[in-house]
């Protein structure tokens, strides 16, 4: 039996097949419950009237009481249009309507008063409103509700008389039918704690709202609600996995002892060191580890990693590290392998690029117990890699592995899952980690290494080049190296590298007395390696780039990165690229190039990026610019399917969400009690319906 909100929206009065087949199409709504979550975007208050000499071009929708005092049709064909004249005791007003004429005519009723809505626009002179939406005062917003919902349609739909005054109509008639069948879906106790309206009662009036007061309300039961049960899920699969999941115990710490009073290149910040407690704390539990460590460009979690790698090693398991591309997965080995050397630890690369005897030689190695860490690509996943005892998984998440990819990594471990440690170098803000991750522990490292000097950043417009270029040839006869990146602005990869040659050619020709590298991912990996080794051999002094350089290439004498069309990259590209520089003892300089007209968007990422070096702090501003779905590159689901709930405004509801849920998940784990009842109904629902968090029912 179908229930009430799986319905199909044909069989809604107004509706009917054709209707519903756009609306499957045009706005993705195919059901009752579909129609109810398809919230207002915005509202009109209908109470407020305006006298006609206080009305100006700044307004946005004005309505107003006035009667008909001349009507006119002028022009012809495509330029007709019908023009009425009307007043109030303090003035007259234009109002000019293009479309629909004839319609129009039949309601300009002289001899009574009339009420008007609509934008009012200045042309010359004259305040003038086109297009006005046009009722009796008796049916005007006096015994209407206090705001009129504005929801989202398509020219489509608006052709086929769906706009939003039609598509509230339809809702209208939908939450008479409805509002008896909503159930409650949180408990007493929280809706109590959090003075949380009734279900049935939200959905009302999200819709219809009768107060400014209770739309408040109203919001912020349904975004409570979404947040609950998305936190609920993320926190009830880390209960899951900490209760079923055991681990292996890893406590031995002889190796990094040794490496501490030895080896170790420098102090450990704060950061870290608590870092460092947090993950050990947890390879000891005889609990699997599943721990996220974020931290901005440079701030050493890979230090952080192989203090871990050496506990594992220390108590008899092997360690691997998987990173995204070739590139970071070679910087991660030359890293890493100076140190496993000097501690006497076998260490070994596997990529796509890896020779087939050398592939031989590492998979004999790995299963014999004989490697102790391996480093690699997606390499790793494949079925004949075999541990001997894999303890420790970390994963450099730089472009995100699915979590598909992620469980392949621990299946490698017959006795028991690997520890994971998943580190990410863009950082997350907290809202968007609580709901990415939430099934994760999370650790945060707030702080960069002592001596770091902050990179300066600068703004600079294509007329300001030549200062440029004389400000690049000066660090350059002082034994720096430059960065230089141009975008990928084109789909074809053609068109690319063309633009990447311009750039090449324009840099050849300002500077012929430097030797210059070019790096591109349209290069062979051995061309690419070979221009890079010559980078960081000093043997060139200009690199210039694609974004292929965001990841990878770690030269400490590069004290300058110049970002060509800096308005084309997105805020975390822009900062993950400053990040290349600075990573020496000299002072660093960030040089941002861009045409003159900017949009809106362009200039608040650039001016925020000369105004902070602080990861968390442009990655809020990237989330309130770009939304939670864009920000990750993927459509993560829990993140992209938020109905009403906005990660970017909304983290002090999250944060309560999640406590609740948290409080709720630790007392009934498994949600037996009576008076969750609904709360199980409702997570039962949600697995019957993966796509929407929150169903109505």
């Amino acid at each position: 039996m179908v229930s009430f909100f799986d319905t199909k929206i044909e069989y809604l009065r107004g509706v009917g097949p054709q209707k519903a087949a756009l609306l499957n199409k045009e706005l993705n709504l195919f059901t009752y419950g579909d129609l109810l979550q398809h919230y207002p975007f915005r509202y009109e208050d209908r109470t407020q009237f305006y006298k006609i000499k206080d009305i100006h071009e700044d307004l946005e929708n004005v309505q107003v009481i006035a009667q008909i005092r001349h009507v006119e049709t002028l022009g012809d064909g495509r330029k007709k249009r019908l023009v009425a004249y009307v007043y109030d005791d303090t003035g007259e007003l234009e109002l000019t309507w293009f479309k629909g004429i004839q319609w129009v005519v039949k309601k300009l009723v002289k001899g009574i008063p009339l009420v008007f809505f609509g934008k009012p626009n200045r042309y010359g002179r004259k305040i003038s409103i086109a297009h006005p939406e046009i009722e009796p005062l008796s049916q005007s917003a006096e015994d209407k509700s206090f705001f009129q919902p504005v929801y989202s349609t398509t020219e489509k739909l608006k052709a086929k008389f769906l706009d939003s005054k039609n598509i509230s109509k339809i809702m209208e008639g939908l939450i008479a039918l409805a509002y008896p069948q909503i159930h409650e879906t949180l408990p007493a106790h929280i809706l109590d704690r959090f003075s949380l309206i009734p279900k049935h009662e939200a959905i009302k009036q999200i819709h219809f709202p009768t107060s400014v007061d209770l739309l408040k309300k109203a919001r912020f039961r349904l975004k409570f609600e979404e947040f609950f049960f998305i936190q609920l899920r993320l926190l009830h699969l880390k209960l899951s996995r900490t209760e079923k999941s055991q681990g292996q115990v890893l406590n031995q710490t002889e190796l990094l002892t040794k490496f501490y009073k030895a080896h170790l290149p420098f102090e450990l910040t704060e950061a870290q060191k608590r870092v460092v407690r947090e993950s050990y704390a947890d390879m000891k539990s005889g609990k699997q580890m599943n721990r996220l460590i974020q931290g901005d460009v440079g701030s050493g979690k890979t230090m952080v990693a192989f203090i871990c790698i050496l506990i594992a090693i220390s108590s008899g398991a092997q360690a691997c590290l998987m990173a995204p591309t070739e590139i970071l997965a070679n910087q991660h080995y030359e890293g890493l392998k100076e140190y496993a050397d000097l501690m006497g630890l076998n260490i070994a690369l596997l990529t796509g690029s890896t020779k087939k005897s050398a592939r031989k030689v590492i998979h004999e190695m790995l299963l014999s117990g004989d490697l102790h860490i391996i480093i690699g690509t997606h390499a790793l996943l494949e079925d004949i890699v075999q541990f001997n005892n894999l303890g420790l998984a970390i994963v450099d998440e730089q472009h995100r592995f699915g979590v598909a990819q992620r469980a392949k990594l621990w299946a490698k471990n017959e006795r028991f899952i690997p520890h994971v440690l998943v580190m990410t170098a863009t950082p997350i803000p907290r809202t968007l980690a609580m709901t990415l991750y939430g099934d994760l522990d999370i650790s945060v490292i707030d702080e960069l290494p002592a001596g770091r000097k902050p990179i300066q950043t600068v703004h600079r417009y294509d007329k300001d080049r030549l200062k440029v270029f004389g400000f690049i040839r000066k660090q350059i006869l002082e034994g720096r190296q430059i960065y230089i990146v141009y975008p990928l602005i084109e789909e074809s990869e053609t068109l690319d590298l063309k633009n990447l040659m311009d750039g090449y050619e324009s840099i050849c020709r300002a500077f012929p007395e430097f030797p210059i590298s070019i790096v591109h991912g349209g290069m062979k990996a051995a061309d690419k390696d070979f221009e890079m080794q010559r980078f960081i051999k000093k043997e060139t002094k200009i690199m210039v780039a694609t974004t292929v350089i965001e990841v990878g290439v770690n030269v400490p004498n590069a004290s300058v990165m110049v970002i060509e069309n800096a308005e084309r990259f997105g805020l975390s590209q822009l900062h993950q690229l400053r990040g290349r520089v600075g990573r020496g003892a000299d002072q660093s300089y960030c040089i941002l190039m861009s045409k003159y007209e900017l949009s809106k968007d362009s200039r608040i990422r650039l001016e925020t990026m000369v105004r902070t070096n602080d990861g968390f702090e442009i990655a809020d501003v990237d989330l309130k610019l770009r939304g939670p779905g864009d920000l990750m590159g993927t459509q993560q689901s829990g993140v992209a399917d938020l109905l009403i709930a906005d990660l970017s405004k909304d983290a002090p509801i999250l944060t309560m969400a999640r406590d609740a849920a948290s409080i709720l998940i630790t007392e009934d784990p498994n949600l037996t009690q009576p008076q969750h009842g609904m709360v199980l109904r409702q997570v039962r629902a949600q697995k019957k319906h993966a796509v929407n968090w929150s169903r109505i029912s």
